[in-house]
């Protein structure tokens, strides 16, 4: 019996930072669940005539097999989603929200119908976001600055320190922007960071200390604690690829 097969596809989008990404239904017999490693992003999803909202996770989420529909989305960078969507990252931490939930049911309705009439579903979630960022205004560059020296491996007291806040107004501060705390937000961004080496051809020892881990059984052990999973397990399954709510399947020549 033939795998299924899912064609994803992903773009930078015209909204800085941000990605557009789409997912063909999968041809062929349902196959397992795939698991979407925390990111720090938050994504807008159109699918089946829905437009939901998938908040920050502080774990693998699993995307069930017998869920075959095509999608587009765009997935926001850390701290933007919430300006867009004026409703802080705590609330949607963990969770995936239909947006007729937080927003207008008539204004929804209007916009999910602009998303279905559309010849590019992907286009026109890309220009709704831009509408609103035109609305909204940029995200608080004192966050985005937290985002930015944490994505590059910044320690959290170096960048209270940088930014100018004490620890716990960075915690409220991060808890509303990317609906957890500084140190979780780091510790995901370097997971991250460790997976894009493992990808690129780095041995996994060589990966950890290059993210910022202190060795291959750190980076273990935030793996199993954030992902639920081994590295191992999860290159060999094929999850390895575009962190997405469907993610690009990928390989890789490392072993465990």
């Amino acid at each position: 019996m033939p795998r299924e097969h899912h064609r994803y596809q992903e773009r930078p989008s015209r909204l800085t930072g941000a990605v557009v990404w789409t997912l063909d239904a999968p041809t062929g017999p349902p196959g397992r669940a795939r698991s979407v490693l925390p990111d720090g992003c938050m994504d807008l999803i159109w699918s089946a005539g829905r437009l939901v909202v998938a908040g920050p996770d502080t774990h693998a989420f699993q995307v069930d097999a017998r869920d075959r529909a095509s999608c587009a989305a765009i997935r926001f960078p850390p701290g933007t989603a919430p300006v867009l969507l004026g409703v802080p990252a705590y609330e949607l931490r963990d969770h995936r929200v239909e947006l007729a939930d937080l927003w207008s049911r008539t204004a929804v309705r209007e916009l999910t119908g602009r998303v279905d009439r559309a010849a590019d579903p992907a286009t026109a979630l890309e220009d709704l976001a831009l509408g609103l960022a035109a609305e909204t205004g940029p995200p608080d560059p004192l966050t985005a600055a937290v985002a930015d020296r944490l994505r590059r491996g910044g320690s959290v007291a170096a960048t209270a320190a940088e930014v100018g806040l004490g620890a716990r107004q960075l915690h409220r501060r991060s808890l509303a922007a990317f609906g957890y705390g500084p140190k979780t937000l780091a510790r995901i961004l370097r997971l991250q960071r460790a997976l894009a080496l493992v990808r690129s051809g780095l041995p996994y020892a060589e990966a950890a200390c290059a993210a910022g881990c202190v060795d291959q059984a750190h980076l273990a052990r935030e793996m199993r604690a954030l992902a639920g999973t081994t590295l191992g397990a999860y290159f060999t399954a094929g999850d390895a690829g575009a962190n997405s709510e469907t993610p690009q399947p990928s390989g890789s020549s490392t072993t465990a």
